[in-house]
């Protein structure tokens, strides 16, 4: 497939998950392709993840773990790049942005994030609550509203560059295979790549696989944070976004994720991340962002939401400009 194709079927792609996201119609009579990942990580973990294995030997079972998941992946994308042609380039075409579009994620991250937000302002803490319990790890409990506004702001930033940016990176640079054993990867991190006591061997190669692959996503999420920020909220939150992170994506501790975190809480001056409650351990991180604001309202949810729903925009932008420099 030429990169006129695929850039037009990303195109495509990017379209129509801004416009249908993830329709519960389908996915409450089919599992989504991500429960297959899933099913197929788990196999593996209780096959070869066995506790009384020495940790030298859990990690090499973990490597091999990761390397037969990937192929598997890349083999299944290869796969349905090759069926779907079958019906040919224009069936075939949008046959395979229909496959592109169910694993982006622009709408449904939206639609979560903007569910806290109606949460709170709904039902208080505990509709707060409730609704950011869907989207991050930490404990929410622990959170007042302030708190819960931090979270989902950061987990929209965090969720841009993991699924949307980088899935679509992906799928730009390896076609179907590439963006399958992205997912694949990038499900597996989610899964068994936690620094405790069953994964840490285990998982360690899952991690770092996961590190390596959003190294470039993550500091492109960055720049169209920081794009986004300008076009909706004023050259200067923009300037802000690409000075904070810059600036602080150091503080978080992940390799990746403080980059789109620091970008927009530069664009929206608030602080971002520190001392997070997760499973009732404290995990202690310096602030992104230290001089902005420590309060956050639904309001700054909803200008995040705007931000990001720019950045999506510059993103398609720049596909049409990839699209259009194929056919010429």
């Amino acid at each position: 497939m030429g990169v006129v194709s695929r850039s037009a079927i990303l195109l495509t792609g990017l379209l129509l998950d801004r416009l249908i996201g993830d329709p519960d119609w389908l996915w409450r009579r089919l599992p989504h392709p991500v429960v297959f990942f899933g099913s197929a990580i788990r196999i593996l973990d209780r096959r070869l993840n066995q506790a009384h294995a020495a940790f030298a030997v859990r990690r090499r079972r973990g490597a091999l773990a990761i390397v037969l998941l990937l192929l598997l992946a890349a083999a299944v994308g290869a796969a349905l790049h090759r069926l779907v042609h079958l019906a040919g380039p224009l069936t075939g075409g949008l046959l395979e942005a229909s496959i592109v579009f169910v694993l982006l994620a622009q709408k449904s991250l939206a639609d979560h994030v903007l569910a806290v937000a109606r949460g709170l302002q709904d039902e208080g803490l505990e509709g707060g609550r409730r609704a950011v319990s869907m989207i991050v790890g930490r404990d929410p409990a622990y959170l007042d509203a302030s708190g819960i506004c931090r979270a989902a702001i950061e987990s929209l930033a965090e969720n841009f560059s993991d699924g949307v940016v980088a899935p679509a990176f992906w799928y730009a640079v390896a076609g179907l295979p590439g963006l399958a054993a992205y997912k694949m990867l990038n499900t597996a991190d989610s899964m068994i790549g936690h620094k405790n006591e069953r994964y840490l061997a285990f998982g360690w190669a899952s991690a770092r696989l996961d590190d390596l692959a959003n190294l470039i996503p993550a500091r492109f999420s960055m720049l169209l944070v920081a794009a986004g920020a300008r076009l909706a909220l004023g050259r200067r939150s923009g300037s802000d976004a690409l000075f904070v992170g810059m600036r602080d994506a150091g503080l978080h501790r992940s390799p990746n994720s403080g980059w789109p975190e620091a970008a927009i809480a530069g664009a929206l001056g608030l602080q971002l991340t520190g001392p997070r409650v997760y499973a009732g351990q404290t995990v202690d991180e310096p602030m992104m962002n230290g001089a902005g604001r420590r309060a956050a309202s639904p309001a700054d949810i909803m200008r995040a939401l705007a931000v990001f729903q720019a950045a999506c925009t510059v993103l398609t932008g720049l596909v049409v400009v990839w699209l259009l420099i194929s056919i010429l």
